[in-house]
């Protein structure tokens, strides 16, 4: 927090005697050093209120700078008095959100969006919603941390939950829908990977979870107790140590803080430059079995679908399904309308009694598929 400002200049009220720099110039001049120092960076932040920017923007004008530019609202004005109040670096807000939200044993729940998925009755309301009608989930509620890649999608949390964390990212606009492997679907995963880093270094545990999974229930019990990353499938071999065999899907991954994982995504992150053009999910089926991941020491196992499922290969037992990823589907309205078919087969199921719960299955996918695109 920034210090408060000294006395005000010529306490004995109004502007300072002209005529020479006495004492009362020479503390209105520090004052006014002192408040430049401060505001220096909120302007920097004010760049990215504009219409659509992220949090720092270098190529974005100052709003009032652009011909027919809309007035700012009150959460854009928030964002900047909070600056001016606290001038807080990422790192710090950082480790503010993540003490909030942890659980006893530094775990958080992450997971990251965008204005496209932020909208009322979009993505992220599916995702929510789900937390609260599963079983076990509504307490986890306190220690997700949503990651907001834009303005639009920050001002949104703020709206629906408590722990919002704002991620910049220089010279990248992350708002509106990224199409799968797209450059701007690129370069966003990759911002996810060095960001899940930087959690890690800091100490925290983290579960991370797509926003595109339902939470059916809590998934504690049956992550391994042995494991330093843990990480769902698209397929699943039914061994949890088959490196080569298992397809993994980085929507949903556990990871425990220390220097094996630290050094794993660092590792990961990097590869990308080995791998031009293949998001991280490809790359880090091309490196889990390099020598030097096993020279690191870090343990990596696959989670079964039986609990972590998806529509490429769909948990088949309601009775012990933990989350289901919209994965092999290609559009966001596609995704919501089958995620929100899976939340109304699971209050369906849980109507059930006794033997007729054996018999419960899924309606979907029934909107996705890979062979379809976003109308």
């Amino acid at each position: 927090m920034a210090a408060p400002l000294g006395p005000r200049a010529n306490e004995g009220g109004g502007w300072p005697e002209q005529g020479g720099a006495g004492p009362g110039a020479r503390r209105l001049a520090t004052a006014l050093l002192f408040l430049a120092a401060v505001a220096l960076p909120c302007l920097v932040l004010y760049r990215a209120v504009a219409p659509g920017g992220v949090l720092v923007q270098p190529a974005a004008r100052l709003p009032w700078l652009q011909a027919g530019a809309p007035p700012h609202d009150d959460d854009d004005v928030d964002l900047v008095r909070t600056c001016m109040q606290e001038s807080d670096s990422e790192d710090v807000r950082l480790e503010r959100v993540l003490r909030a939200a942890a659980m006893a044993n530094d775990t958080v729940i992450l997971t990251t969006l965008n204005s496209a998925w932020a909208e009322p009755g979009s993505m992220v309301d599916v995702f929510l919603e789900s937390f609260r009608v599963g079983e076990h989930t509504r307490e986890l509620l306190d220690h997700l941390v949503i990651v907001s890649l834009d303005l639009a999608a920050h001002r949104r949390c703020k709206q629906i939950h408590p722990h919002c964390l704002a991620v910049a990212t220089e010279g990248v606009d992350f708002s509106g829908q990224k199409n799968f492997m797209t450059d701007g679907y690129l370069r966003m995963m990759w911002r996810r990977i060095d960001f899940l880093r930087q959690v890690l270094e800091k100490g925290y545990s983290f579960i991370f979870t797509d926003t595109d999974i339902v939470w059916l229930r809590s998934p504690l019990p049956r992550l391994y107790a042995e494991g330093d990353f843990q990480i769902a499938c698209d397929h699943f071999t039914g061994d949890p140590d088959d490196v080569l065999g298992n397809a993994p899907n980085g929507g949903f991954a556990y990871a425990r803080a220390n220097t094996e994982t630290v050094e794993l995504y660092r590792y990961w992150y990097a590869a990308r430059e080995r791998h031009p053009g293949l998001h991280d999910q490809d790359v880090l089926n091309l490196i889990k079995a390099d020598r030097y991941l096993a020279e690191v020491g870090v343990r990596i196992r696959f989670l079964s679908t039986e609990f972590f499922g998806g529509l490429c290969e769909p948990s088949r037992n309601l009775s012990a399904v933990c989350t289901m990823h919209a994965n092999c589907c290609v559009g966001l309205r596609r995704k919501i309308a089958d995620l929100t078919l899976i939340l109304h087969d699971w209050r369906s199921f849980m109507s059930l009694r006794g033997p007729d719960k054996r018999s419960a299955s899924w309606s979907v996918p029934r909107n996705c598929s890979l062979d379809k695109v976003e109308e």
